[in-house]
């Protein structure tokens, strides 16, 4: 089975972590002919199995299930310490005393690994590192294609190299994480326009091309540089089918000009988001918070609670530089715009 006979149209819904892409979104894009994702990097393996479920019970077309390759971190009680102080004009205005102890760090990657084999999706994506080639075999084995996430042409031929099906190419404009697990995270700074041709001249695995896509017109300049489909995850957000916050949402509509940028203060991994106050509170001690998933814990609670209360300075709220030209649409009703303006153009 290749890439290009799983999804007719060459449009992948980016995995959107922490609950914002359901089962609904994802079932609705592969209805429409696209290839859906569903985040799993923050799922138990029994919130997995539940909602590939009910994926299944509302298409029978492929789906892609996306996970962060993590090992479980053991930190030095004294770096938590020190990264709830840092915190501390946050958690401070929100009226509590401390900052709450999370859980657990994250979610554990062997578990949800052999999890992932056992559900057999038609594609399975993964960011943050890269596989080796016995998991490489054994998801192969089970039938599954697998995808890898890169921001630079060394991480595209290590994939390659591994036995990838193809990889996603992530261009410095893409919401969210920064995929880097090559080299330092502040080096891949490559716009999608420099970084997609590079990638496709360096491999001859199929490339999607990621970072910034909000229309047709952008789908067909990526196909035009050689990217056998494109991966969307801001435009996505707004969709009716999205779980993010109304308040989320609204402040995405509205963005206008208003600014993104990388910021590894809420999680300790680079990501884009709308700027806002809490990335500027903590702007002085952005570089000495944990790495991710140690930081992206421990400011959980916050980010859930601001949710909670409606207050968007305080949450993390990802996107692409495109969101100016978001729109707020269905999923399949989206699907059909975009093909609509790649045929167009």
């Amino acid at each position: 089975m290749k890439l290009a006979t799983v999804f007719p149209h060459p449009i992948v819904q980016g995995p959107t972590a922490g609950g914002c892409n359901t089962p609904a979104q994802v079932a609705a894009v592969s209805n429409a002919g696209a290839l859906g994702s569903l985040a799993c990097s923050l799922l138990s393996p029994d919130a997995i199995r539940s909602q590939t479920e009910q994926i299944r019970a509302l298409t029978d077309r492929p789906f892609c299930l996306n996970f962060f390759v993590l090992e479980t971190p053991q930190p030095d009680p004294a770096q938590v310490a020190q990264a709830a102080e840092y915190l501390r004009p946050v958690w401070s205005a929100l009226g509590w005393t401390e900052l709450p102890t999370p859980a657990k760090w994250c979610e554990d990657f062997a578990a949800q690994f052999e999890t992932l084999l056992a559900l057999r999706p038609a594609v399975a994506s993964f960011t943050f590192g890269i596989l080796s080639e016995e998991q490489i075999k054994r998801l192969h084995d089970a039938g599954i294609l697998v995808v890898g996430t890169i921001t630079h042409v060394a991480e595209a031929l290590a994939w390659q190299e591994r036995g990838a099906d193809a990889v996603i190419a992530s261009g410095i404009e893409a919401g969210g994480h920064r995929g880097t697990f090559i080299g330092r995270q502040e080096d891949a700074q490559l716009g999608i326009d420099q970084l997609l041709p590079e990638v496709v001249a360096a491999v001859n695995i199929p490339v999607i091309a990621a970072g910034g896509f909000m229309t047709g017109v952008d789908i067909q300049r990526a196909l035009r540089a050689g990217a056998q489909a494109v991966q969307m995850g801001t435009a996505f957000l707004t969709c009716s089918e999205s779980a993010i916050p109304a308040i989320y949402k609204q402040r995405l509509l509205d963005a206008g000009d208003h600014p993104t940028r990388l910021t590894r203060s809420f999680s300790g991994r680079y990501a884009r988001g709308l700027d806002n106050r809490f990335m500027q509170v903590m702007a002085s001690h952005e570089l000495q918070v944990p790495p991710y998933p140690i930081q992206n814990a421990l400011t959980g609670a916050i980010r859930a609670e601001a949710a909670r209360r409606g207050e968007t300075e305080w949450m993390s709220l990802w996107c692409g530089t495109g969101v100016a030209r978001i729109r707020s649409l269905p999923a399949a009703q989206l699907i059909s715009t975009l093909l609509a303006e790649i045929a167009a153009a």
